[in-house]
């Protein structure tokens, strides 16, 4: 008789992926990149267990929005006292703070809770082509697409 294959600690292999963000569109490359943090691209992926890689996305300030989103998507904050909303564009957002427009949109399509915020601290956004990861000798991934 077969039994279900559960994921554990003790047997869940990590690998450490590098994604070029150059000329990839924000919500494509967000929802892949989403995927592989969560595991669901391998085999042995369990719902209940942070079964996903590490994931180095450079190049972050020259991902693209298309249509109008660079003038009309808007970010918003809030320092919780009254009156304290802060608003940016999408376009102010790529231009001065490109990873944490990126950190926001993948984390925004993970798990809400204690394993989302898991998942969350194994992607790494760099602004430049250069990141701080070779020694983990990570592997260039091929986006789908």
């Amino acid at each position: 008789m077969r039994t279900t294959f559960m994921a554990n600690e003790n047997n869940i292999e990590r690998k450490w992926f590098v994604v070029d963000a150059e000329g990839q569109t924000l919500g494509r490359l967000a929802s892949e990149i989403a995927t592989i943090l969560r595991g669901k691209h391998k085999p042995t992926y369990t719902p209940h267990v942070d079964t996903g890689d590490h994931v180095i996305i450079i190049n972050a300030e020259k991902i693209e929005l298309t249509g109008k989103k660079l003038s009309d998507k808007l970010y918003h904050r809030h320092s919780n006292h009254p009156g304290g909303l802060k608003t940016r564009t999408a376009n102010e957002m790529r231009e001065k703070y490109p990873e944490q427009m990126l950190e926001l949109t993948i984390k925004g399509m993970l798990p809400k809770g204690k394993l989302g915020r898991q998942m969350g601290k194994k992607l790494h956004v760099y602004r430049g082509a250069e990141h701080k990861h070779e020694a983990q000798q990570p592997e260039v991934y091929k986006l789908r697409g």
